[in-house]
């Protein structure tokens, strides 16, 4: 998750809501990609969860990152929570159970996204080596409980974990069990915002097949191949899920504000301070009259903070952020930036894409949406497979990417970085069904393995 912004501007009018997103415009020759993505921590010996305090902790790990990169720390309540590159660069932050994010500078190519998770992953080895810390790339924990996993010193966190479990039944599964990996992405108008947002929402469920890679809970299979994306069907549907309404006529950026109104606050921060306004509507802040702030108006620190506890298959900033991939090993990161680079980036391949989606209803991207956390590639619309699906929009973010012509020293272009998934598609099996193989195969029916196999 981002870091808090602090913007104190006072907010006079729902007009400036709507302004707030318009400033992410941008010319196509300033369009940069930002990549996030979460790891788990785990002890090396043991393979246990990480705490945040002690010899071999998360706050070890983050004063060790610190002192390495010289990066500005983040700290609440004088702990260290996460770090920022004061030059316009990352960021590293941390998720509710400890989960290790990395939110990457807006870089220009795939190469550069590429170049960035080589040396993140470097200097986190040579940080977390001698602390006896590894990582993790999974969608989700294979083996610990929810009782397992320590909290995080987040005020936010605090006011959230409280929240969750009146609104759904795996809030807190989402919070502290699961790693996503994310790209962002700009737009040059608001109908190019439109037709983007379009684009990736129907095409979410495909890349969660792609990188499908939680199959297991607390040691055993869970039944999915992805079940960090089966979470999120029941984690607060009030603002998460398929957006069926960003497909009507007259969506734009005003249409985005009145949605983001509807969707109930966390909290509010005042200084250093968070403020519990879980449920609340940000109507009654905006108004002046939310009963926790007494003549209080909003500030576009509120409104940035409230936008970054939204969460869709496809989220809406001052750029879009695709939400539908499982973490995985690093080789499958730079080729997640790399699909919707090639697909949303390139004019033709955008119109490719969506004349292979124009058509569907509300009624089958959610049909799709729900069948493929336990189906993968076998989920179908119309008779057709995700598998098929998956190939079709692999081959046209190809050629997007070729058109690109961005090229590296070794004369690769940015496809280069597709090969890693294009392997799964191309065997017809998700991630966590070579998973699932190994467990009951190799693995001998224990997820233990996987700590080795499938560390960074």
């Amino acid at each position: 998750m981002a870091r808090d912004q602090i913007d104190m501007t006072p907010i006079e009018s729902r007009d400036a809501l709507v302004a707030w997103f318009a400033e992410g415009v941008k010319p196509k020759s300033d369009f940069r990609i930002g990549t996030e993505h979460e790891k788990f921590p785990f002890t090396v010996e043991g393979h246990r969860p990480i705490p945040y305090e002690g010899p071999r902790s998360i706050r070890a790990l983050l004063e060790g990152m610190q002192h390495l990169l010289g990066w500005e720390p983040i700290l609440e309540n004088g702990n260290i929570i996460g770090m920022f590159d004061v030059t316009g660069g990352g960021a590293i932050s941390l998720e509710p159970g400890g989960q290790f994010e990395l939110s990457g500078a807006p870089v220009e190519t795939v190469h550069h996204t590429c170049s960035e998770l080589m040396s993140h992953l470097a200097q986190l080895r040579e940080v977390a080596r001698p602390l006896g810390i590894g990582f993790l790339g999974l969608g989700m924990t294979p083996n610990w409980t929810r009782a397992d996993i320590p909290t995080m010193p987040k005020g936010r966190y605090r006011i959230m974990t409280a929240y969750m479990p009146k609104v759904g039944s795996l809030g807190l599964d989402m919070m502290y069990r699961t790693c996503t990996v994310q790209t962002n992405l700009d737009f040059s108008s608001e109908a190019d915002m439109v037709r983007k947002l379009r684009v990736s929402l129907a095409l979410q469920p495909v890349i969660t097949a792609i990188f499908a890679n939680s199959p297991f809970t607390e040691g055993k299979p869970n039944g999915f191949l992805s079940f960090r994306s089966e979470i999120w069907r029941d984690t607060d549907n009030a603002r998460a899920g398929m957006l069926p309404w960003t497909f009507e006529p007259g969506m734009g950026f005003e249409r985005w504000v009145d949605y983001a109104l509807d969707v109930p606050m966390y909290f509010v921060k005042r200084g250093d301070r968070y403020i519990d306004v879980a449920g609340k509507s940000f109507r009654d802040l905006l108004a002046g009259k939310l009963d926790a702030l007494p003549g209080e108006r909003a500030t576009i620190s509120d409104w940035a903070n409230h936008i970054s506890t939204i969460f869709p298959e496809v989220r809406l900033k001052r750029y879009l952020e695709m939400r539908g991939a499982d973490s995985g090993p690093w080789r499958r990161l730079p080729a997640f930036a790399a699909y919707w680079v090639g697909l949303l980036y390139d004019d033709d391949s955008l119109a490719a894409a969506w004349d292979l989606v124009k058509d569907w209803t509300a009624e089958e991207r959610q049909a799709l949406r729900d069948d493929v956390p336990k189906l993968g590639f076998k989920a179908e619309l119309r008779g057709r497979t995700v598998l098929s699906l998956a190939k079709e929009t692999l081959a046209i973010a190809e050629r997007g990417l070729a058109r690109r012509r961005r090229v590296n020293d070794w004369g690769h272009d940015e496809g280069w970085y597709l090969r890693s998934i294009q392997e799964f598609v191309a065997r017809g099996v998700t991630p966590a069904e070579d998973l699932l193989e190994k467990y009951h195969g190799s693995w001998g029916g224990s997820v233990d393995p996987v700590f080795k196999d499938y560390a960074y």
